[in-house]
């Protein structure tokens, strides 16, 4: 089975993360896009009460559309004991979401690159509090799906696992079948590394991936990009571009996903320059999906 496209509002995000946009209007757009689902953040409910979900899957029900998957932020390497816990809880409840909606896959993460954070306290306090939400995502037959990620866009500082090493440090010590990796191509960029290099030692444990392609702004460096670190949001000079017009080389990826089998949802984040850049991206994906996986 090839795998599936879906879209995520990236150019809504903060509208509808502070509610100026209503979430169940951006449903029925995202109907338009010619995706074959929907991928939805947990921030952009305004409670993950049924009186606030229940309208969500009745308009995904409506316009005939599934959700790929909960896009969820941890924030597992927190200072406060007491925090990390509640972070644990708040990914449990991302995981019954994800049920609610009938998807399988949930995204995870490390959490935020703390000031005075260790590496090796970074690594504890996310492998503890993954292994922790894991054991719950078991009972509930959902799939944690770590991913390579630069920062959260409610997030003061940028994932403390941005670094491939760490990354790959933590991925390895997890071994359950309800644990894959989010594979994020740009994301990969963005932390210094090479996204098919990445791509070649990670692909047999991809479960979903991100379809971007990020640039920076006219004359900005990745050095601009670090001095940014302790805003809230993301950085400025950092640009998200139509899928196939950026920097990422999606012959590569198909080709390494499609010699491996990977069939789960390929979520779109596009539309900065507007929804019809959105249709162009799935058009994109379809049209690498059909040669590559004609050829597999």
């Amino acid at each position: 089975m090839p795998p599936r496209i879906s879209v995520f509002p990236k150019c809504y995000f903060d509208e509808l993360a502070d509610g100026r946009l209503p979430f169940e209007g951006w449903i029925r757009q995202a109907a338009t896009l010619g995706g074959e689902g929907v991928e939805h953040y947990d921030g952009f409910f305004r409670s993950l009460a049924p009186a606030d979900v229940d309208p969500i899957a009745r308009a995904m029900d409506e316009t005939g559309q599934v959700t790929s998957m909960i896009c969820f932020s941890p924030d597992f390497t927190h200072p406060d004991p007491e925090e990390r816990t509640r972070q644990v809880e708040r990914q449990k409840a991302a995981i019954d979401l994800t049920v609610r909606l009938g998807a399988r896959h949930c995204r995870t993460l490390s959490g935020q690159r703390h000031e005075g954070l260790t590496r090796g306290d970074g690594i504890a306090r996310t492998l503890d509090s993954l292994r922790r939400s894991l054991d719950y995502a078991e009972r509930r037959g959902v799939v944690l799906c770590m991913e390579n990620h630069y920062k959260d866009g409610l997030w003061r500082y940028p994932e403390f696992a941005q670094p491939e090493d760490i990354f790959l440090e933590i991925v390895e010590q997890i071994d359950s079948p309800f644990f894959g990796v989010q594979y994020d191509p740009s994301n990969a960029w963005i932390g210094g590394y090479d996204p098919i290099r990445f791509l070649e030692k990670v692909r047999h444990r991809v479960v979903t991936m991100h379809a971007s392609d990020r640039s920076l702004a006219p004359g900005a460096t990745l050095e601009d990009l670090k001095k940014a670190d302790g805003a809230t949001g993301y950085a400025t000079v950092l640009r998200h571009g139509e899928v196939g017009q950026g920097l990422i080389d999606y012959d590569a990826v198909f080709r390494l996903l499609a010699e491996v089998g990977f069939d789960g949802w390929i979520s779109i984040e596009d539309g900065m320059n507007g929804l019809e850049e959105m249709r162009r991206s799935v058009e994109f994906l379809e049209a690498k999906r059909a040669l590559y996986y004609r050829e597999a």
